[in-house]
């Protein structure tokens, strides 16, 4: 990831802890919201070993394409497709990070050849490396994950007469928001990591 080693921490952060509790969800409850938990849970952690700031091996790209791809396509299978989309993103951010940019598309002449001396350790203002991943790609993963952001956020807030519902005695289950907020946290952790890319 590019960007500032601050956001890389809160992005493990936030993984870290959507994950933990997703996967603790998941001991409890429907059949059904326990196989959502866990999945939730297992892309909340690999989205903060991805977003970790410290120097990975040389491999770890490989296998986080890998395993990303994996998943992905066993979300595919079981018609996961929120979890498929995440997982495949995760795969093409992990994929963006091995492939220099002067050998994608749209990174072609001068802007290439300042890509080689960018990632070449030269000084001064091309120094850093130049972002990876497909323009287009980025962009309608870029508008995916708002767009999911923006619908489940919305979907927290509660209805205007829902606040009646205690008063008739219905009982508020515990913890039946947090699972939607963590959601809402790992599509904004996906933006995140898709605008440094």
């Amino acid at each position: 990831m590019h960007g500032p080693v601050w956001v890389g921490w809160l992005l493990v952060l936030l993984g870290a802890a959507a994950g933990t509790y997703c996967l603790v969800r998941s001991r409890g409850g429907p059949v059904a919201q326990r196989g959502e938990a866990r999945g939730e849970g297992l892309m909340a952690l690999g989205m903060a070993a991805m977003a970790w700031p410290v120097a990975a091996p040389s491999w770890s790209p490989w296998l986080f394409t890998a395993v990303f791809g994996a998943a992905g396509l066993w979300a595919l299978a079981h018609r996961h497709l929120h979890h498929a989309v995440g997982a495949l993103a995760m795969a093409y951010m992990a994929l963006a990070m091995v492939v220099p940019a002067s050998q994608q598309a749209g990174h072609t002449g001068q802007m290439g050849q300042m890509a080689q001396m960018g990632q070449a350790g030269g000084t001064g203002p091309m120094a850093h490396a130049v972002p990876g991943g497909v323009p287009l790609l980025t962009g309608l993963l870029l508008v995916y994950f708002t767009g999911y952001v923006l619908a489940a956020g919305v979907r927290l807030v509660p209805a205007a007469g829902a606040g009646d519902g205690a008063a008739r005695g219905a009982v508020p289950v515990a913890g039946a928001g947090v699972l939607p907020a963590c959601r809402v946290a790992m599509g904004i952790g996906m933006l995140a990591m898709l605008l440094a890319l």
